[in-house]
């Protein structure tokens, strides 16, 4: 299995790739700063995300974008990063998995309410939701691209344990054993991996929580 990682050197990214690693995958990062991948085993392509072509994604069985920005100006890149994305993956078999949020999760089985939406949503976080959202509706229309949306819990903590279990959703909002929507990010990692094994969400979009520890 060929995987490349966008964002090889976040927070997130880091934990992807050792994940990859520990699969066996062969793994590359494609990161802006070559010097931060240290790691001899990982292949590095050196270009932002914009620059990237065709001929930089082929022959890869997923690409996973763990792009993430905060600014209020850097927002829109969630969305337009993910289209220039989709058109170079477009009618290939390359899967695009993405890092996304939790905040389009639905509450309820009509669909009708989404977490972002609840009065209890933290308003700090409403403008990067609200971007994920515009990100995830966007996927739902390419129907010529493999893509899958990975929406975390909604506390999704990196310094948390890697416990090695996890609970998989689908598009409504769940919680672990505590009744905590919680997962750290070594978790959610060991589950995009497996989905990258597995191939169980395929154009649609899932989450996963686990038990803190």
């Amino acid at each position: 299995m060929k995987v490349a990682v966008i964002g090889a050197n976040g927070k997130s990214g880091k934990l992807v790739v050792k994940e990859s690693l520990s699969k066996g995958f062969e793994t590359t990062a494609i990161v802006r700063n070559a010097k931060s991948i240290t790691d001899k085993k990982i292949s590095i392509i050196n270009k932002d995300i914009a620059s990237l072509t065709k001929d930089d994604l082929s022959g890869f069985d997923a690409i996973v974008n763990c792009f993430g920005t905060w600014t209020e100006e850097t927002l829109p890149l969630h969305k337009k990063y993910e289209e220039h994305l989709c058109d170079l993956l477009s009618g290939t078999n390359t899967r695009l998995i993405v890092v996304g949020g939790a905040g389009s999760l639905y509450l309820n089985k009509e669909h009708t309410m989404q977490l972002f939406q609840s009065p209890e949503f933290p308003k700090e976080y409403l403008a990067i939701a609200t971007s994920q959202v515009d990100e995830l509706a966007y996927l739902r229309t390419r129907n010529d691209v493999k893509w899958t949306f990975f929406s975390p819990a909604a506390i999704f903590d990196p310094e948390g344990k890697r416990t090695g279990k996890y609970t998989l959703g689908g598009e409504e909002f769940i919680v672990n054993k505590a009744n905590e929507s919680y997962i750290s990010y070594a978790d959610y990692a060991i589950a995009l991996i497996d989905e990258i094994k597995n191939a169980k969400f395929i154009q649609k979009r899932f989450t996963a929580v686990a038990d803190k520890i």
